[in-house]
């Protein structure tokens, strides 16, 4: 799930995305405010957009936003007495975490990738890296599936060259870090950081 914001760019509106689906694959209703975005064919709810959001709640942000639980109940309470039945959950723990690398194997179809098992704190990850300095017993920062990058790139469930992959080991310059190191690598986090801590930045 993602929230976004903006404004200057798209006038008063929060958008709300649930799944990704084809452009010629989704239809819409919309109840006073609030517009229901869903698939046609199944009518799987997408996202929502709710139009005059500052009617109803001040938000600050200027592109993603930050939810929180008290957002997503207001979010529901909206949506509710727009006169949907239909209750938005989704995982709000730290998208960004620090990770420590258990174990790095190489990928059997690709050269310059590695399979790494990253322990995150409450699951171990397995994610397909491309960084010629991952290694074993680093501690790393962890994009988990459902961030998004200063990029507005959203971290999704993968397949590298036939292997899975749940999340992504960050750059410092993918998390737009000031004096980010223009080479190719990943940033390793010295040894205060505890693994499972969100990561800010």
């Amino acid at each position: 799930m993602n929230v976004f914001y903006n404004k200057e760019g798209i006038g008063d509106t929060l958008i709300i995305t649930l799944k990704d689906v084809a452009k010629d694959d989704y239809a819409y209703e919309k109840k006073g405010n609030v517009v229901r975005i869903y698939k046609e064919e199944t009518n799987e709810t997408t996202g929502f957009n709710i139009f005059s959001i500052s009617e109803y709640m001040t938000i600050e942000a200027n592109g993603t936003v930050e939810l929180n639980e008290e957002m997503l109940h207001k979010i529901n309470d909206i949506i509710k007495e727009a006169g949907f039945d239909e209750t938005i959950k989704t995982d709000l723990s730290p998208k960004f975490v620090v990770g420590y690398v258990k174990e790095k194997v190489k990928h059997p179809n690709a050269d310059k990738l590695s399979i790494c098992q990253v322990d995150v704190g409450n699951e171990v990850l397995q994610i397909v890296c491309g960084a010629p300095n991952v290694d074993t017993g680093q501690k790393v920062v962890v994009a988990k599936i459902g961030a998004v990058m200063p990029s507005g790139m959203v971290i999704k469930h993968a397949e590298l060259r036939g292997v899975p992959s749940s999340g992504m080991i960050c750059s410092a310059r993918e998390l737009n870090l000031p004096n980010a190191p223009q080479e190719k690598g990943i940033l390793v986090l010295s040894d205060e950081y505890e693994v499972g801590q969100p990561f800010q930045f």
